[in-house]
Parts: C-alpha cells; sequence; structure tokens
C-alpha cells in the first residue's frame, strides 16, 4: 500500500450532498416557523365576550351599565367600548388609534323602558 492513496469524492457528488443538507435544513425551518405559537394575541375579541357577559341581563344590554363593566372586565390594555342603537351612541373610554385591534357583534339595546332596539356593541383594545 502507498501513503500516497487519497480518498477522492467526485465534485458533482459532493454538491449534490452539499445541496440535499441545505435543502433539508431549509425544509425544516419553513416547517418549524409555521408552527411555532403566534406572539400577536387577539385581546379584542376576549374583551368583548366578557363586557357582553357583563352587561347583558336577559339578552338586553342597557347603556347606563357601560361605565361600571369597562371597568370591572380588567384588561391589560386600555379600552374603547362603543355601543350604538338606532340613531343613538354611547361611548366610554379614549379615542382608539389608528391600528387598534376590533371586535364587535350585534346586540339588543334597552334605549328606554320597555323599548328594545337592535344594535351594535363595538370593543378597541390597544396598549
Amino acid at each position: 500500500m502507498s501513503s500516497d492513496a487519497r480518498a477522492v469524492a467526485e465534485p458533482t457528488v459532493a454538491l449534490g450532498a452539499t445541496l440535499a443538507v441545505v435543502l433539508g435544513v431549509s425544509a425544516y425551518a419553513v416547517v418549524l416557523a409555521d408552527t411555532a405559537p403566534s406572539t400577536q394575541r387577539d385581546r379584542a375579541t376576549p374583551t368583548l365576550t366578557r363586557l357582553y357577559e357583563r352587561l347583558a341581563d336577559g339578552g338586553v344590554v342597557g347603556p347606563d351599565a357601560l361605565d361600571t363593566a369597562t371597568e370591572a372586565i380588567q384588561v391589560d390594555a386600555r379600552v374603547r367600548v362603543t355601543l350604538r342603537a338606532a340613531d343613538r351612541v354611547w361611548r366610554v373610554g379614549p379615542a382608539a388609534p389608528p391600528g387598534a385591534e376590533t371586535a364587535e357583534r350585534t346586540v339588543s339595546v334597552g334605549v328606554a323602558p320597555g323599548r328594545v332596539d337592535p344594535g351594535t356593541l363595538r370593543v378597541e383594545v390597544w396598549s
């Protein structure tokens, strides 16, 4: 045996092996990125749900309870609540900036004793 004998790899085979490893790592990174939990939280929808549960009495939302209900839901962010029925609008909280998370739902609004109108309850949440 000669001491000059060395293992030799074909350049094409070496490039193919390198390409296979790079493609495998890239595919793994793409799959991992798609399965990672999102850092974006939807805060508006759960806030709206909690607020509606506080406000609704027999399925009817009373505008008079907006102030106390927004204080009771304890959100770790700023909140603006808007209740609309017919031509009337009730708002609680500061004006929301553009890009605030929003959620809304159709509700029955008690606008006067014995009078219920259809309306919307909208929540805007931001930090």
